[in-house]
């Protein structure tokens, strides 16, 4: 998303429901760390996921990395808004799962939204794989494929009939093109991951969640 009034508009728009969910699965499945713990957010987008979480566990620091730096814009500008946490999170731009990062390995990875944009998905397991310690928790939610494109338009008109059209297409394409359970099943087992577990969390999202 690399479009500067893609991302504003992406930004600017009210995720506020789907992001509290995640930061509260978040909690449920990663839980407490120690302090001096990084948190590595892959697909961070404008932030707000990684600020939040820093803001709810003041010991740890959250690294966020995202392939757009116009995305990256809007959490830096957060950031500077946040001075309590400006020593605690860094935003990274690069892609997975090659990108360089302040640590060589996380206590945790969390990834909220990035599986559907990836033309190779097994590119963000190799980085989970690579950059987790041993034992490390690992939270991804994504969008899920609805059974026909019928269904996706039924669920832009329910939860973006209010957003711009912008932000419609896309949610719609981004359904199209995220991945059904069994699909994200095959994914992990061909990442030696198959001991994870998937499960669906709403209308659109799914869950995938297990320790390294």
């Amino acid at each position: 998303m690399d479009d500067a009034a893609q991302a504003r508009a992406y930004a600017e728009a009210d995720f506020a429901e789907p992001n509290a969910r995640f930061v509260a699965l978040c909690e449920e499945f990663v839980g407490a760390l120690p302090a001096g713990a990084a948190v590595l957010d892959l697909g961070c987008g404008p932030g707000d996921i990684s600020l939040q979480l820093a803001a709810a566990h003041p010991a740890i620091e959250v690294h966020g990395l995202d392939g757009s730096a116009a995305m990256l814009h809007f959490g830096h500008t957060a950031l500077s808004a946040a001075p309590a946490l400006q020593d605690r999170v860094r935003f990274i731009e690069g892609l997975v799962p090659d990108a360089g990062l302040p640590r060589a390995r996380y206590e945790a990875i969390v990834s909220n939204s990035l599986l559907h944009h990836l033309h190779a998905p097994d590119s963000l397991w190799r980085m989970v794989v690579a950059r987790g310690r041993p034992g490390a928790p690992v939270l991804v939610m994504d969008l899920m494929r609805p059974a026909s494109a019928a269904a996706a338009g039924a669920l832009v008109e329910a939860h973006a009939a209010g957003e711009p059209e912008v932000l419609r297409r896309d949610f719609y394409n981004s359904l199209l093109a995220a991945f059904e359970p069994a699909e994200v099943r095959q994914q992990l087992e061909a990442a030696g991951l198959g001991h994870f577990t998937v499960r669906p969390v709403s209308d659109r999202h799914l869950v995938i969640h297990g320790r390294l």
